[in-house]
């Protein structure tokens, strides 16, 4: 039996990998379409991955692969390969964008959160320009709501009223109102939490 151990190398990739590496960067830069697409087949399962890894969602996940891919033929001018590879600068871009969607979440849990209470914060009433989605996935969530409950939760975030004074304009009792709103509130989290983004019923 032959007891001699391999000498312990480190792995380096194959010269041909990384010229297929290099040019695939040099086409990124020159805007070569077919060098894009080649780079998207090369490590877009790899982002996939990483993003549904940090979001829990793989429909999130989605999203901010093709955000990743387009920030980085947008930004394509902004490689360096004297500072990492293109794997390398893509993980990079990746970190940032789910950065970036999870801050996203938490804003619009906390647009969730705002239309439950008695007096909705004055930020509301001009959302900044990065809560423009946000606000429209909130429209599309309460459109899927029971008709009480979305009633409910359009007067208390979109005219500002409290609990009883929606109790006191539809004639339902206050402790109805309560129960409208938070099981609302409830299934609105649960359409903009991870995990459920795509459900339409709890």
């Amino acid at each position: 039996m032959n007891t001699r151990t391999r000498p312990t190398t480190t792995p380096v990739p194959p010269v041909e990998e990384t010229r297929f590496e290099e040019e695939l960067a040099q086409g990124l830069v020159k805007a070569d379409e077919d060098a894009f697409a080649a780079i998207y087949r090369r490590w877009g399962s790899l982002v996939h991955t990483l993003a549904t890894r940090s979001l829990g969602d793989a429909h999130e996940a989605e999203d901010v692969t093709q955000q990743v891919f387009v920030g980085a033929w947008r930004g394509r001018h902004g490689f360096r390969p004297e500072r990492g590879t293109l794997g390398a600068w893509l993980v990079g871009i990746t970190r940032r964008k789910v950065v970036d969607a999870l801050a996203a979440r938490t804003r619009r849990l906390s647009l969730v959160e705002s239309a439950g209470q008695d007096i909705a914060p004055a930020r509301l009433v001009q959302p900044a320009p990065d809560e423009v989605l946000d606000r429209v996935l909130l429209v599309e969530a309460l459109s899927r709501l029971p008709q009480a409950q979305r009633d409910v939760l359009c007067m208390a975030f979109y005219e500002d009223l409290t609990q009883a004074q929606i109790a006191e304009r539809t004639g339902v009792p206050l402790g109805t109102v309560k129960s409208h709103a938070r099981r609302g509130l409830h299934r609105l989290r649960t359409a903009v939490g991870p995990g459920a983004a795509h459900d339409t019923c709890v």
